[in-house]
């Protein structure tokens, strides 16, 4: 079954969800920290569902590790790149102020970003603070035509004919135009944080770098007719890829979902559970505000609107 006819035919709203104007992509356009300082080049990507978040955090595009090669192959360079990108899927927890996230899968192996986050939406501005004074991030939601929205929690990838594990933990989320998957490790690297040391020091080890480096964490723009082409990924080599299959989706009787994928000479089973499956959702960029608000702004459009504009 086609992804868009799993969605038509069975379509499942989630019954506990994040506020309506959470949803969507933001790309973080400025983290400020207490200190002072400010980063705005790191490439940072939010992924929401109607219960959990898919984050990707990479360098900028001209320090990114770009070609993909066995793992035994990088440089201790190239590795000490790789072992600091960041990505993960988490169940979310809103409680009317702010947002907290559990039971991540996650390619580092040490929780980087422990605070919870009150947050705060105008227009197509989302304010993230940390409780703790630390930072705050300012994300912008990326413009989406409506469509549909899907999110699934990746139980395991199995290859059909052994049984074998190739992934466990991890999700999917379709988003309008916008898509993210996140394909955990087959087994927890069974070592201590951080991700770092790790990776450097089996370095040449192709069987020990790929028990650590065996994590996907991917962000694609698309549609469901087409298909979603990574833009961004822990994986070198992925961009520019179909990000997942849109067929071979199947309803299983117990209300989860299941995928058969044919590729790299495998015959796999993904396995889901479902948060939410809806034909069409809307992504506003703007947000209410008051008549007096209004009022203002109109008032005084010869200066606040001089150099306005809207994403595209």
């Amino acid at each position: 079954m086609h992804l868009d006819e799993l969605v038509e035919k069975h379509a499942r709203a989630a019954a506990h969800r994040v506020p309506e104007w959470m949803m969507g992509l933001y790309r973080r356009h400025i983290i400020a920290f207490a200190d002072g300082t400010s980063d705005t080049e790191t490439q940072v990507y939010w992924l929401q569902s109607r219960n959990f978040s898919i984050d990707l955090r990479l360098p900028r595009e001209a320090g990114l590790v770009a070609q993909a090669r066995p793992l035994a192959d990088y440089s201790r360079d190239e590795l000490a790149v790789l072992c600091e990108y960041e990505g993960w899927v988490a169940q979310c927890v809103w409680d009317g102020e702010q947002l907290a996230w559990r039971e991540p899968t996650a390619f580092q192996l040490h929780d980087r970003w422990p605070e919870p986050a009150p947050l705060r939406r105008v227009g197509n501005c989302m304010i993230e603070f940390a409780p703790s004074g630390a930072y705050v991030e300012d994300w912008r939601l990326q413009p989406s035509a409506p469509g549909p929205l899907v999110g699934l929690r990746l139980i395991d990838e199995r290859e059909l004919e052994s049984g074998r594990v190739l992934h466990r933990g991890g999700g999917l989320i379709v988003s309008g135009d916008y898509a993210g998957l996140v394909m955990g490790r087959a087994e927890a690297p069974g070592v201590s944080a951080p991700l770092r040391d790790h990776v450097l020091s089996a370095q040449g080890n192709d069987e020990a770098l790929g028990r650590l480096m065996d994590f996907e964490t991917s962000i694609a723009r698309g549609s469901m007719r087409e298909g979603f082409e990574v833009t961004h990924s822990t994986c070198p080599g992925r961009v520019g890829q179909q990000a997942f299959p849109l067929d071979g989706f199947t309803l299983e009787s117990d209300g989860s979902v299941s995928q058969v994928v044919h590729g790299d000479g495998l015959v796999t089973r993904r396995r889901f559970t479902v948060d939410t499956l809806e034909p069409l959702h809307a992504w506003p960029q703007s947000t209410p505000q008051t008549p007096a608000g209004f009022e203002w702004r109109g008032k005084e459009s010869a200066t606040l609107g001089r150099y306005t504009f809207t994403l595209s």
